[in-house]
């Protein structure tokens, strides 16, 4: 039989009783004077986050306090909502209500130095560059917090020494998982931060190393200046702490001093205290239950302990680090042990220091630059194979196009059926000079020149067989009289009879599936029977003009562009463009995602770092490395394989680079949107083909809808697509409007796209 006695006191008396029980620990806490000692403060904090892992993480109606110099221990099961408070003591995270105190100010205000280097953080993930050396690990997380690289040398000697670690050279990804979450401890103290927040630091460390730990965290607290909240596993190593913080269910079961509570509930130790407070929190109506009679037959729940009773329809149950999952009821009450002492007086207003007209304006600060900008420098040149990678695959991608794309296909499949042959597998000699005889072969011997294959039949149904069956593209017959039909055709002019007209023509029959090879074909045989007539006309003595239609079309040279129009200078700019966006996009969101997805971003970001200079940062590096990818892509297109540039080289460079920036903006609203790397690759794949498709790269945007016409023409590769095309194809210069308004769109994209990043980063925590 499960039995727990409950004290029925007056009110009175219990609240007399819970306002000496606190002063036993710490003084009255009714002045702003006293609130201000205090390291943080917490009152009436209400958060609901969800995430993937956890759905539903709820802080109701909590209230902490910390004061300055102590160590405070967090403790509860997973998913009670540890994490998340710390999130929003170091400001990653807002409360939906309720206030924070930190060191003096609300997180994130002006001045109060939090996040920033007054608070050490170690969160649960190693959150630590694994190709960086542990040198180079405290250097980087040193020059944010303000210190020379002297300094973190003389700090770094004694955290090797104090926490075993391996030698300072060895990188972090060849460390072992304990020793890697040592080095994460040591980045937290390295700065001799105010308030240090530990996230489970001892997990994976011998029992040595933890006492050890915990006798430096002792040690560095008497002073008053440091101040510890850390959460852990090991519940009963946190009898060292002069305050701990019992929490379920986004609840505080407890706040109090390890002695008083061992002392309070009769218990040998913290874990059957947690353990006693839990069953507590769920009495109320509930079934009998054999499970727990050995755990609370002998408990006598405190008249100090009832503060108010929550009833509710969950179910009661006992889980986490500290017990296995234990069933109570199925209709319960909920009793907070914990209570809202009545002389809580509100936190005193932000004191922030004034602003200055250069504060406006002073969106990054240089220390901060130049620490991320070298980070992110080592980080590419110690992944080699990723720096090859991303210099090689755009030059990749551009031998490819201009080695595939726009070139006449040859060797296609000619099925013939010339009928003024006697055999047909004889060999069709052409005539030579003014020999009007077999001029049907002098035609073949013209289009042979085209690079075509010819296959000789006795028929014209076999030849067409022969298409039809995908063997040829084209299928010609000759009649056997046609070079005489021809010639009295022309003799003749309007008085030809009809019989001569049919015998005197090449009939075709084409293979229209594929329309870029049939048009070819057609193409060749136009041309190859225009050179046919005027060969002949110039070797009868006739001008070449005659064998002409009459349509003069000037040659050597239109007005723009080549005579025989290349597809490969058409697309050439669209592809260098495309080619060049999109692998920002994909470097630039990488790398965002990579960081906050390891922790490295929150992190950097609670050591004092702003949105603002990582996006920055990436910026400078990105474009550092575009610059060599567009170079790579300009010499190899103009250089090497020779595409047409008429225009000004200085400003065919300055628009590429333009718009590889542009996708590195758009990276960053990708990597800003997006939660890990699948969601940005979809994201990413699915804004690729629109792109392609409609800002006119492989089609001219006249050929769409007037509807997508519009949406073409505010697309981010429209108009700088256009614009590339008239400087490689035209010459024109930068004083065009269809130049500058390439230039003009590439910039306004890339406006929209980092003011939607700045805006994400800023308001988009947790």
């Amino acid at each position: 039989m499960i039995t727990a006695e409950v004290a029925t006191a007056p009110i009175s008396t219990v609240s007399q009783d819970l306002q000496t029980r606190r002063r036993q620990f710490k003084p009255q806490q009714s002045t702003v004077q006293t609130r201000r000692q205090q390291a943080v403060c917490v009152r009436r904090a209400y958060k609901r986050y969800g995430s993937k892992n956890n759905p539903n993480v709820i802080l109701d109606g909590l209230n902490m306090t910390v004061p300055k110099g102590t160590i405070y221990g967090l403790l509860g099961a997973s998913g009670c909502g540890k994490t998340t408070l710390l999130s929003c003591i170091v400001g990653r995270k807002r409360l939906n209500s309720g206030e924070i105190w930190v060191l003096g100010g609300k997180p994130g205000s002006r001045g109060s130095g939090v996040p920033g280097p007054r608070v050490g953080y170690m969160p649960q993930e190693i959150a630590l560059y694994g190709e960086f050396s542990i040198r180079e690990t405290f250097i980087y997380f040193g020059w944010i917090a303000g210190m020379t690289t002297k300094q973190v040398d003389e700090k770094l000697d004694f955290l090797v020494k104090f926490l075993m670690l391996p030698t300072a050279s060895r990188f972090i990804k060849n460390l072992s998982g304990g020793q890697q979450r040592r080095v994460s401890f040591a980045a937290a103290l390295l700065n001799d931060p105010e308030l240090l927040i530990l996230d489970e630091p001892t997990v994976g460390v011998d029992p040595v190393l933890r006492q050890n730990i915990w006798d430096h965290l002792v040690n560095i607290t008497k002073g008053g200046r440091t101040t510890v909240i850390i959460t852990t596993h090991y519940i009963d190593e946190t009898r060292q702490a002069h305050l701990i913080g019992l929490m379920r269910g986004g609840h505080f079961l407890a706040e109090e001093s390890p002695d008083h509570l061992l002392q309070q509930y009769g218990a040998p130790s913290l874990e059957d205290v947690f353990l006693k407070l839990s069953v507590i929190q769920n009495m109320g109506k509930r079934r009998r239950s054999s499970i727990l009679h050995e755990v609370t037959e002998n408990i006598v729940v405190p008249s100090t302990a009832v503060d108010n009773v929550i009833m509710g329809d969950e179910i009661g149950e006992i889980s986490g680090e500290f017990g296995d999952n234990v069933s109570i009821s199925s209709r319960v009450g909920r009793i907070s042990i914990t209570h809202e002492s009545p002389d809580h007086a509100e936190l005193p207003p932000d004191e922030e220091p004034p602003m200055t007209c250069i504060d406006y304006f002073k969106l990054v600060k240089g220390r901060h630059m130049k620490t991320l900008i070298w980070k992110n420098f080592l980080w590419m040149w110690r992944n080699v194979g990723f720096l090859a990678f991303i210099l090689g695959l755009p030059l990749l991608q551009t031998i490819l196009f201009c080695v595939s794309i726009g070139h006449d296909p040859t060797g296609l499949g000619v099925a013939v059926a010339n009928y003024e042959k006697a055999n047909a597998s004889a060999p069709c000699i052409p005539s030579t000079g003014c020999n009007l005889t077999m001029l049907s072969c002098r035609f073949l011997h013209h289009l042979e020149k085209r690079k075509v294959e010819f296959t000789n039949f006795e028929t014209d149904e076999d030849a067409r067989n022969y298409v039809r069956r995908g063997k040829a593209w084209v299928a010609l017959r000759f009649s056997d009289n046609y070079t005489a039909s021809l010639i009295k055709r022309v003799e003749d002019g309007r008085d030809v009879d009809a019989y001569t007209m049919e015998s005197a023509e090449l009939n075709v029959w084409v293979d229209m599936s594929n329309q870029q090879i049939a048009a070819l074909l057609m193409r060749d045989m136009h041309y190859s029977f225009f050179d046919f007539l005027a060969e002949m006309s110039v070797d009868c003595n006739y001008s070449a003009k005659i064998a002409k239609i009459p349509v003069r079309i000037n040659e050597p040279a239109p007005v723009y562009g080549d005579f025989v129009p290349n597809f490969t200078d058409f697309a050439a700019p669209g592809v260098i463009l495309t080619i060049v966006f999109f692998l920002s996009v994909a470097v630039t969101s990488g790398a965002m995602l990579i960081e906050r997805n390891e922790g490295l971003l929150e992190r950097s970001l609670v050591s004092g770092i702003t949105g603002t200079e990582i996006l920055f940062s990436h910026v400078v590096t990105q474009f550092v490395l575009m610059i060599c990818q567009c170079t790579l892509v300009l010499v190899c297109a103009f250089g090497v394989f020779h595409l047409t540039m008429r225009g000004e080289l200085v400003w065919v460079t300055t628009l590429t680079m333009l718009t590889g920036l542009c996708g590195m903006c758009f990276g960053f609203v990708v990597s800003c949107v997006c939660e890990n790397e699948r969601t940005a690759t979809y994201m990413a794949l699915g804004s690729f083909l629109p792109i392609v498709m409609l800002c006119g790269i492989i089609w001219p945007v006249e050929g769409m809808h007037i509807i997508l016409q519009w949406i073409a023409s505010l697309l981010p590769l429209t108009k700088s697509t256009e614009s590339l095309r008239t400087m490689l194809q035209r010459g024109w210069g930068i004083t065009n409007p269809s130049v500058y308004n390439g230039f003009t769109s590439t910039i306004a994209w890339i406006i929209v796209f980092l003011t939607i990043s700045i805006l994400c980063i800023k308001f988009k925590k947790g």
